[in-house]
């Protein structure tokens, strides 16, 4: 496989939107940050007071990029307008050195998504949308066919219990002014997939399963449903932020790159067969496109995220040995992290 680099150009603009992207992020702080603990971990708060009520809107998990981030607020507001003409500017030259761009519906909809807070609250896109966005954290070309694939939001169903917090507007109402409709379901009442009638725009959402069967959960703190599925915690753990590359960017979150290119492999065995053959090709097509980026960038994250996998049971070990032996090249460069 012929792996492209993109040009410095284009790395060093993706990095400033990035940091940018992030720097927005608090440029809007209602009132005063606190720092909340619960249990182990500490998370951090927008306090502000709307009529007779304190609100805590949350922020994000306590971090030394968050902590010096919310250092600058100020400076960060006072220079906010300033700012989305520079994001503007990153975009033209990310377009300009030929980095995939998002279409207009699914770019509404991702926008849309951000805007009510779902990334905020530990939301996670995943899929085809979440690939694209390696080019930059990876540094690398994506030629595949992006045409007629499905958009998927992840976020953990206990979400709500953890953060205390709700989205700024209720994702039924968000998707109702783009023009989506809930996609009706054998559940009946609980909706987890929207479809937007003029470009058809499918939006899914979906949860780790934590039990054996997968079936469908609600998502109290973004007010949806979501399909839980097994394999899917080991994929969302320990996220990261990149720009999503729609207008002046939107900033979302993805899996890591080492965690999607091994998930993808259990999925293709998983879809392997039937209806979704296509699809089963596709999955182990990104993942041997990611394992070879991954073992010559970050061959150590990859060894470990491999390790990982293996080490949660058989029924892992057996999806992912399945999709390997289809692809004996990433299987040899996978063997060969091996200590």
């Amino acid at each position: 496989m012929d792996v492209r680099h993109q040009s410095a150009v284009g790395g060093a603009a993706w990095a400033d939107l990035l940091r940018s992207l992030k720097d927005g992020a608090v440029s809007e702080l209602r009132g005063t940050a606190k720092l909340k603990t619960v249990g182990a971990r500490a998370y951090w708060y927008d306090r502000y007071r709307l009529a007779n009520r304190v609100i805590d809107r949350y922020l994000g998990e306590d971090s030394e990029d968050l902590r010096e981030r919310l250092s600058r607020q100020r400076d960060i507001a006072a220079a906010a307008k300033r700012a989305e003409r520079t994001r503007a500017r990153l975009m033209r030259i990310l377009r300009a050195e030929g980095y995939l761009m998002a279409d207009a519906g699914t770019g509404q909809a991702i926008a849309a998504l951000a805007k009510a807070g779902v990334f905020r609250l530990g939301g996670t896109l995943v899929g085809t949308q979440a690939f694209r966005c390696y080019e930059g954290e990876l540094g690398v070309q994506i030629g595949f066919d992006q045409a007629a694939m499905t958009d998927d939001i992840a976020s953990f169903e206990r979400l709500s219990l953890v953060l205390e917090d709700r989205v700024e507007t209720p994702l039924a109402e968000a998707f109702s002014d783009l023009k989506f409709e809930p996609v009706p379901s054998l559940e009946g009442a609980k909706v987890w997939r929207w479809r937007q009638t003029e470009r058809q725009t499918l939006i899914e959402f979906l949860t780790p399963s934590f039990d054996d069967a997968e079936g469908i959960r609600d998502l109290p703190a973004l007010g949806v449903s979501a399909q839980s599925l097994h394999f899917l915690n080991y994929l969302i753990a320990e996220p990261i932020q990149v720009p999503f590359l729609y207008r002046s960017g939107v900033l979302v979150q993805i899996p890591r790159p080492e965690r999607f290119a091994i998930h993808k492999l259990i999925v293709a065995d998983r879809r392997r067969g039937g209806p979704d053959e296509l699809k089963s090709r596709k999955d182990r097509a990104q993942a041997a496109f990611l394992v070879e980026v991954l073992c010559e960038e970050r061959a150590e994250d990859l060894a470990e995220a491999y390790g990982v996998a293996l080490a949660n049971g058989p029924a892992w070990r057996q999806r992912i040995a399945a999709s390997l032996d289809r692809l004996p090249e990433t299987k040899a460069r996978l063997e060969s992290l091996a200590p």
